[in-house]
C-alpha cells in the first residue's frame, strides 16, 4: 500500500506539476481529518509520512497556553502548568504530542482522500500562477471582463483573475463580457475564492500610475506626483513636483497639444485633471489648488489644521465649484481644511474673532479695552502667549513699559493656574461610565466638562453640531461618539 501510494504521489505530482511536498502533505492532511473522526471533541491530530518509504506515524497533540489565560479548547489545549509535569522545558505556544495508532489508508475512503488531495492540488496550482504574476511586479492589471459575482466583476489576465467591486468602478461606467479592462491591483487577498486579486479603477493611486506610464520623466525620477484627488469620472487633482529645474512639470505632464493627459482622461471615462505645481508652502499649496479660482487672502490656523480662504464675490462660486468639488477636492489634495469665504465673511469672522479674544484678555488679565487692543493689534490670541513669548518680544511694544509687561506676564500665567485647577476640578466630577466610553479620547473630558457634559448621558442627549462646537471634532468623529454613548439606551432590546 505505501509503495502504491508512493507511486501516487509521483504521478499527481508530475501531472499537475506540483512539488511533491505539496502532494504529501495533501495526504497527511487527509489521513489526519479521517482520524479527528474517530473522536467526540475537537482534537489536533498531525501525520507525519516519510517522504521516501511512505511509512507514516500519527500524534494527538495539545497547544501549550498560559496558565492564566484558562482552556479555550480543553480537547485541543494543556495548561502551560499541566504541560510542564509531561514535558519540563515546554513554553507557551509549543505543542506536546503523544503518538496515536494510525488509521490504515485503506480506511480513509477513497472518495474523501481524493477531494482532499485534489483540493491541496487545486490551492497550491492556485498560489503558483499568484505567485508567478505577482513576481512580475506589475502594479496595473490589464484583463477582460469574465463574469458578474454578486455586483462585482471578475477580470481574467490569462488564468489569473482579479476582482472588480463595484464601489472601486467608475460611476456610470458599463462594463460587460469581453470588454478590456485596466485596472490598479490594491491588494491580494488569498480567502476569496477564484479571484483573490483586488482591482481599482477610482482609487487615487490608479491616475499616478497611468501618469507615471504616460510621462517617462516620472518613472526616471525627475518629476514626482505628490498627492492626488479623485471624484472618479467626473474631475481630479493631481500634485506634481520637479525635482530639476529645468523641467516645466505641468507643461511635462500636460505633453505636446494635451496629448499625455488625454490618455489618461480617455482610460478615466472622461475624469477631467487639473494638474497642480505642488510646494512647501501650505498656504502657496491651496492656492495653487483652488485654482481656476483666484485667492484675494488666506489665514492659516496651524493648531486646527484649517485655511480661511478670501475670495472675491466674481471667485467664490468657481472656488468653491459645483457641489462644493472644487474645495473638496483642494482640500483632499493638500491635506488642509479649507474654508471658502467672500471679503465681508473674512471681516466678520475677524470681528467675532478679536471680540472673543478682547473679552477674554480683559476678563483674565483684568485690564481696559485699550490695553486688550494694543495685545490683538501686535497678534496675541491667547493667554499661553502672553505669559510664556520671550520676554524681549514683548519689551518691543511701544505703548508697554517694562513693569507693565512684567505685570501682564503674571497675571496671564496665574488666570492659566486658575483655570488649570477649574479644568482639573471639573474633570472630577466626570462619571466613571463617561470615562470608560470606548473611543472617548481622555483629552476631550475637560472639554467636556467645561461644558456641563459629566456623564454617558450627557452626551448621549447632545447634537452633533453641539459636540463639533465644544471638541472640535468632525461631524463623522462626533456623531460616531454620540452614538456609542447612545448604545446603552437600547441594550436588550430586540
Amino acid at each position: 500500500m505505501n509503495r502504491e501510494m508512493l507511486m501516487l504521489v509521483d504521478a499527481i505530482s508530475r501531472e499537475k506539476n506540483v512539488e511533491r511536498d505539496i502532494v504529501f502533505g495533501a495526504v497527511e492532511l487527509a489521513l489526519a481529518q479521517a482520524t479527528k473522526k474517530l473522536y467526540e471533541g475537537d482534537v489536533d491530530i498531525r501525520v507525519s509520512m516519510d517522504r521516501d518509504s511512505g511509512d507514516y506515524e500519527t500524534f494527538r497533540r495539545w497547544l501549550v497556553v498560559p496558565d492564566e489565560a484558562g482552556l479555550q479548547n480543553p480537547d485541543a489545549e494543556e495548561l502551560l502548568m499541566d504541560a510542564r509535569d509531561r514535558v519540563a522545558d515546554v513554553e507557551e505556544g509549543e505543542y506536546i504530542e503523544e503518538g496515536i495508532e494510525s488509521l490504515p489508508i485503506g480506511r480513509i475512503g477513497a472518495m474523501a482522500a481524493k477531494q482532499v488531495i485534489l483540493q491541496k492540488i487545486r490551492d497550491a496550482e492556485r498560489e503558483m500562477l499568484l505567485n508567478d504574476f505577482m513576481a512580475r511586479g506589475e502594479k496595473i492589471f490589464v484583463g477582460t471582463v469574465k463574469r458578474m459575482d454578486k455586483g462585482d466583476i471578475i477580470v481574467e489576465a490569462g488564468r489569473v483573475e482579479g476582482r472588480l467591486r463595484r464601489g472601486e468602478m467608475i460611476p456610470k461606467e458599463n462594463l460587460r463580457n469581453g470588454d478590456r479592462v485596466r485596472a490598479m491591483i490594491m491588494d491580494v487577498d488569498l480567502t476569496l475564492r477564484g479571484a483573490p486579486i483586488i482591482l481599482s479603477r477610482s482609487a487615487p493611486e490608479y491616475m499616478i500610475e497611468l501618469f507615471s506610464h504616460e510621462v517617462p520623466e516620472i518613472e526616471q525620477g525627475l518629476l514626482e506626483i505628490k498627492s492626488c484627488a479623485r471624484d472618479p469620472g467626473s474631475r481630479a487633482k493631481i500634485a506634481v513636483f520637479s525635482h530639476d529645474k529645468r523641467v516645466d512639470p505641468i507643461g511635462t505632464c500636460v505633453g505636446v497639444r494635451g496629448t499625455r493627459v488625454n490618455a489618461v482622461t480617455t482610460e478615466l471615462a472622461g475624469e477631467r485633471v487639473d494638474i497642480v505645481l505642488w510646494s512647501e508652502d501650505p498656504a502657496q499649496f491651496v492656492i495653487g489648488a483652488l485654482a481656476p479660482a483666484n485667492v484675494s487672502s488666506i489665514v492659516v490656523d496651524e493648531e486646527k489644521h484649517a485655511m480661511d480662504v478670501v475670495v472675491d464675490e466674481e471667485n467664490l462660486a468657481i472656488a468653491i465649484g459645483r457641489g462644493g468639488q472644487n474645495v473638496r477636492l483642494a482640500s483632499d489634495l493638500t491635506g488642509w481644511k479649507i474654508n471658502i469665504m467672500d471679503a465681508a465673511e473674512s471681516a466678520q469672522k475677524q470681528a467675532d474673532e478679536s471680540h472673543s479674544i478682547r473679552a477674554l484678555f480683559m476678563d483674565k488679565l483684568d485690564v481696559d479695552q485699550e490695553v486688550a487692543d494694543i495685545l490683538i493689534e501686535e497678534g496675541f490670541t491667547n493667554l499661553e502667549e502672553v505669559a510664556y513669548v520671550p520676554l524681549q518680544e514683548m519689551l518691543e511694544i511701544e505703548s508697554f513699559d517694562e513693569d507693565t509687561v512684567n505685570e501682564l506676564r503674571t497675571r496671564a500665567k496665574d488666570a492659566l493656574l486658575t483655570m488649570e485647577i477649574a479644568r482639573e476640578e471639573s474633570v472630577e466630577e466626570v462619571s466613571q461610565d463617561l470615562r470608560d466610553l470606548e473611543g472617548l479620547d481622555v483629552e476631550l473630558l475637560p472639554k467636556l466638562a467645561e461644558n456641563g457634559v459629566h456623564t454617558r448621558d450627557d452626551l448621549a442627549d447632545l447634537a452633533v453640531d453641539e459636540l463639533t462646537a465644544i471638541t472640535g471634532q468632525s461631524e463623522e468623529e462626533a456623531k460616531t461618539l454620540i452614538l456609542k454613548a447612545r448604545e446603552h439606551w437600547f441594550a436588550g432590546q430586540e
